[in-house]
């Protein structure tokens, strides 16, 4: 299948509000509209290849999970139907069409909710040097890639520039006020929905973040959700605690620059044709097997 690659809108006469590693947003009022491009961000540098499907894959499976999880909290989205969009985003929709969303505004909280179900990525190295997560301490003796005794919920910092950063209830609580208890119990609740599901075809959900605001002084779940950029994806077949597990991301363009000698800043190198098209599989694979569909061209 191939897709083109789109980097960056350009809507003219419509408010660019943020543009960030991956998507483009715009103010529409009381709505924005958010974008999801074909960038891709690796070591906290956008490079400048592109990865073909990549925004249709984050933007519709968000829209899935959305659906999915209505029942357990609302979230913030209106529509991925040009047509239904305000008629000045009309002339657009060859930018727009199957990679972005009309949702309501929400005033943000300031942290990332993530939920745990295994150990790996920055709660392994976390547990290595201090046996806990967040301060929730956990078994000794414990396997990267091993299954927590239960999920447990691991708050980060937003991070403007660099790495998130792991922080205890204790600070979520200060930056998320009273909703604080509740925002666990969100993010524990999806992530157990979540994760069934996906053990059932054929997925492990290792970890995962969510971002939550507030609508009317309502809890809405927003932004992406429980994609290959935001989520830790494993197949189930070969699971094997002991070692890192192969992903459903973007590891081997990690992986092709971990063989360059770049120092990790901007500029980024391009990509080669190779590692375009494996990592765009990974999208493809984890959205089709998770939703049972074919992404639309």
């Amino acid at each position: 299948m191939s897709l083109p690659v789109l980097l960056e809108t350009n809507l003219f006469g419509i408010e660019l509000l943020a543009r960030g590693k991956v998507r483009d947003v715009y103010s529409l009022g009381e709505h924005l509209l958010i974008v999801a491009t074909d960038r891709i961000s690796a070591f906290d540098c956008i490079l400048p290849t592109g990865i073909p499907g990549k925004g249709r894959v984050l933007t519709q499976l968000s829209i899935f999970w959305f659906e999915m999880l209505k029942d357990i909290v609302p979230t913030h989205f209106v529509s991925s139907s040009v047509a239904d969009y305000p008629q000045p985003l009309r002339p657009f929709e060859s930018q727009l069409e199957g990679r972005s969303m009309l949702v309501r505004r929400a005033r943000m909280f300031g942290a990332e909710c993530v939920a745990r179900g295994y150990l790996s990525g920055s709660g392994w190295k976390d547990y290595r040097k201090t046996g806990a997560i967040c301060g929730i301490p956990l078994p000794s003796g414990l396997l990267e890639s091993a299954r927590l005794p239960h999920p447990i919920f691991t708050p980060a910092t937003k991070a403007q520039s660099g790495h998130d950063e792991n922080i205890p209830f204790e600070e979520f609580r200060e930056i998320a006020g009273p909703a604080a208890e509740k925002l666990r119990e969100l993010t524990l609740e999806i992530y157990a929905r979540a994760s069934s599901y996906a053990e059932s075809r054929g997925i492990i959900l290792a970890d995962t973040k969510f971002e939550f605001g507030t609508i009317g002084g309502e809890i809405v779940l927003a932004d992406e959700v429980l994609t290959p950029d935001s989520s830790r994806f494993w197949p189930k077949a070969g699971y094997m605690p002991g070692g890192a597990q192969p992903s459903y991301d973007k590891q081997y363009v990690r992986d092709y620059l971990e063989t360059l000698d770049w120092g990790k800043r901007p500029p980024a190198p391009p990509l080669p044709a190779e590692v375009v098209e494996r990592t765009a599989s990974k999208y493809r694979q984890a959205y089709e097997a998770l939703t049972g569909r074919t992404l639309a061209e």
